[in-house]
C-alpha cells in the first residue's frame, strides 16, 4: 500500500473543545512534533464547545511550543442534520430509548468524523489521527467501540489506499483515569485548563462554574465528568494521605 508524502509521526487531532479531545490533544503533543487539529459543527445543541477551541488550543500550544500545527473546521450541519435530529442536536429531553441507547446518540456521528479527518489526513501528509472515544467510561454509545474503530481504520486504510493509524488513547480509561492522564502529561495547569475552559455538557449550559467544570450538572456528559473528577480527586487525598504521590504531582 503506498505511503507517499506521509509522515509516520505527524498527527491529526479530533478536537471538539471538550475534556476528552483536549486530553488527546496534551497527549499527541506530548509525543509527536507536529500535531494538526480538526473540529466539527453539525448543529450541536452545546456548539459553545466550539468557542472553547481556540483558547485551549492557544494555552495547550503554550505548554508544547513549536508542534502544535493549524486548525481546521469543518461544517457538517447540513449532512448529520439532513439526515434527522437528536437529543444532541434539537431541543429535546434527554432520555433512554428502546434499543438501550441515550436518544444523544448521533447515528453515524463518529465514523462520518474520522472519514472526514482521513480525507483532511490525505491531503496534509499525516498518518496519525487521535479522537477520544472511550468505551470503559461512557454513554454506550456504539461508534465509541474499539471494534468499531478497528474496523473504521480497516476501511479507511483499503478506501484511500494509505497507511493511516487511528488512536484512542483514551478507549480503557475510565473519566478517573483521564483527569489522572492530563495530570501527568501536564500537571496542575494542564488539569486546570481543561477543567475551567473546556466544555462537555451537552444542553451548552456555561453559566456555572463546578468544582469539575462548567455545565448543567444532570445531563449524561455532565454526570460523567463530574463523576470521573470526584473519583480521582479521591484518590489523590487517599494518596496524599498514605504519604505517596498524588496523580497531579509529577508531569510528563
Amino acid at each position: 500500500m503506498p505511503t507517499e508524502n506521509m509522515n509516520d509521526d505527524h498527527a491529526l487531532v479530533l478536537f471538539s473543545g471538550g475534556q476528552d479531545s483536549a486530553t488527546c490533544l496534551a497527549w499527541a503533543l506530548a509525543r509527536y512534533p507536529l500535531v494538526e487539529t480538526v473540529g466539527f459543527a453539525y448543529g450541536q445543541r452545546h456548539a459553545v464547545e466550539l468557542d472553547c477551541r481556540g483558547p485551549v488550543r492557544a494555552a495547550i500550544d503554550a505548554m508544547w511550543p513549536g508542534r502544535l500545527g493549524p486548525d481546521h473546521l469543518i461544517d457538517l450541519a447540513m449532512t448529520l442534520g439532513g439526515l434527522g435530529t437528536t437529543a444532541l442536536t434539537a431541543r429535546t429531553a434527554i432520555a433512554m430509548t428502546e434499543d438501550g441507547l441515550p436518544n444523544t446518540f448521533v447515528p453515524g456521528r463518529n465514523l462520518l468524523f474520522f472519514t472526514c479527518a482521513a480525507a483532511l489526513a490525505y491531503r496534509r501528509g499525516l498518518r496519525r489521527i487521535v479522537g477520544g472515544m472511550c468505551e470503559t467510561d461512557y454513554s454506550g454509545y456504539p461508534d465509541c467501540r474499539d471494534d468499531t474503530i478497528k474496523a473504521m481504520q480497516l476501511a479507511l486504510n483499503l478506501g484511500m489506499q494509505r497507511r493511516f493509524v487511528l488512536e484512542t488513547p483514551l478507549m480503557w480509561r475510565d473519566k478517573a483515569a483521564t483527569w489522572e492522564l492530563a495530570a501527568s502529561l501536564g500537571g496542575d495547569a494542564l488539569v486546570e485548563l481543561i477543567r475551567a475552559e473546556t466544555h462537555s455538557c451537552y444542553l451548552g449550559d456555561r453559566s456555572r462554574l463546578h468544582d469539575w467544570g462548567y455545565g448543567c450538572g444532570t445531563c449524561p456528559a455532565c454526570d460523567l465528568r463530574a463523576g470521573g473528577w470526584r473519583r480521582w480527586r479521591d484518590a489523590a487525598r487517599s494518596a496524599s494521605i498514605s504519604g505517596s504521590s498524588s496523580p497531579g504531582d509529577t508531569a510528563s
